[in-house]
């Protein structure tokens, strides 16, 4: 699995992907932000989660640079990193089987895919 960003005819580059992007580019390519690392821009503990989430739940914004190009995403933290994770700290994501339990939504489990990433200091 990959975490999927785009990248548009004017150079920009967003996560999640959309189909104009931010300056009115046409996409061109998808670019991978599994094979990035990443700098935390800032981060939060989440007590108050949706059925199925962890709790607590650390979160981060971080940003990429893709080629020169910021691109910010927002996600969970690995287990235990809310302990030693501080604004400038380098992370990569990392994939995960099961962001949340899929038998505490009132969605079919088999309705969605439940994997993602989560962030892990480098």
């Amino acid at each position: 699995m990959s975490m999927d960003a785009m990248r548009y005819t004017d150079g920009t580059v967003t996560y999640p992907p959309h189909p104009v992007g931010p300056e009115g580019g046409e996409p061109l390519e998808t670019v991978d932000l599994s094979e990035y690392e990443a700098t935390v821009v800032t981060w939060t503990v989440s007590t108050a989660t949706p059925p199925g989430v962890r709790q607590p739940n650390p979160l981060a914004v971080v940003e990429f640079d893709v080629d020169g190009e910021p691109v910010r995403a927002i996600g969970g933290l690995v287990e235990g990193a809310e302990a030693t994770i501080a604004i400038g700290d380098t992370v990569q994501p990392v994939h995960v089987d099961e962001l949340r339990d899929p038998d505490a939504g009132i969605r079919e489990p088999a309705s969605q895919s439940w994997d993602g990433y989560r962030f892990e200091p480098v």
